[in-house]
Formats: C-alpha cells, sequence, structure tokens
C-alpha cells in the first residue's frame, strides 16, 4: 500500500510518499512544494493544490494523511495555514483518496516516541526508520512522519471499521471516560 503524508505550509508543503509491506515500511519519494516568499494568497494556494494533484498522479497513493492545523500566538498565520491546508486536502479529495488527520504531537509520538521531540530528532529517526541514505530536509521529514504515523494506525482504523456500531460507540465512550 502506498501512502502519501502531506506537512502543509504556505510557503513551503512537504510531502512524503512510503510503501507499506504488512509491518514493512519502504521510501518511496519525498520533497517540498515551495509556493515562494512573496505574491498573492490565491496563486500560492493553486501552486499547493496541482503540486499536490501530481504528486498523487505520479505515485497513485492508496491513501491520505496531513498534519493538523495547531493555533499559533498568531491567528492570523493560522488561517493562512489552514488556507494551505486546505488546498491540500482539496487536492487529496478531489483524487477520491482518504485523508486521515494527525496532530504535531501524534506524529512525533508515533515516529520518535515522545511527542515533544525536535525537529532533527524527528528528521534523525525518519531517517533510521526508512534506511535513508542521509537526512531529508525538515518540511520533508515531517511529511514522512506524517505517513509513517498513518501507516503504524492503518491496523488499528481499519479493526475499528470492522466493529459494529453498537461497539464503535461503546469505545469511544469508555475512551471518554479514560482522558
Amino acid at each position: 500500500m502506498i501512502i502519501l503524508g502531506i506537512d502543509p505550509g504556505l510557503r513551503t508543503t512537504g510531502f512524503g510518499v512510503i510503501e507499506k509491506h504488512g509491518a514493512k515500511l519502504r521510501y518511496v519519494a519525498s520533497g517540498t512544494i515551495k509556493t515562494g516568499l512573496e505574491g498573492a494568497l490565491p496563486p500560492r494556494l493553486k501552486v499547493i493544490l496541482h503540486g499536490v494533484s501530481e504528486i498523487i498522479a505520479t505515485y497513485r497513493p492508496a491513501c491520505s494523511a496531513i498534519e493538523k492545523v495547531f493555533v499559533n500566538v498568531n491567528p492570523q498565520s493560522t488561517l493562512l495555514l489552514g488556507q494551505a491546508r486546505g488546498a491540500a486536502i482539496t487536492a487529496l479529495v478531489s483524487a477520491d483518496l482518504d485523508v486521515a488527520e494527525y496532530t504535531a504531537v501524534q506524529v512525533k509520538q508515533a515516529v520518535v516516541g515522545t511527542g515533544k521531540a525536535a525537529k532533527p530528532q524527528v528528521q534523525d529517526m525518519v531517517a533510521r526508520l526508512l534506511k535513508l541514505p542521509g537526512l531529508p530536509g525538515t518540511d520533508a521529514a515531517d511529511a514522512l512522519g506524517v505517513a509513517i504515523c498513518h501507516a503504524h494506525s492503518i491496523d488499528t482504523l481499519s479493526l475499528l471499521g470492522t466493529l459494529s456500531p453498537d461497539m464503535q460507540a461503546l469505545r469511544m465512550k469508555n475512551s471518554r471516560l479514560v482522558s
């Protein structure tokens, strides 16, 4: 199964493509979509939309995952990031891909083992997990981390999908009591 991970950003959107065979993960590709530092917002969103669409056409993923937006100190930055994320999600759903969403803490937890990991730790662990010859750039590493997080979650998510609606409701109720 080929999984596409996206780390959205208005200036630079990272992407990572991995293949999952059982419990084994294999690196396929990664990189960034750069929109430029200046310019009007709509053309930059178009670059993200078309860039993600090209990646989908090239690698034909079976599913996708994207990092959730967190609230920054600056609300304007959060809104802009949300729009970049929306452009990427639009490309994903336009290609009929399922889109899973993970917080940065969830991704770090899945890749490094702690939700408070620094970017260099994520880069290092992504390189180790995928047996890369060097460290990927930070945006590409984050996107590969999103894909790895989803690869680890797929089996659990598919198990939950086989539960009856009554059992799913019971699990949800129990998980709220625990948290």
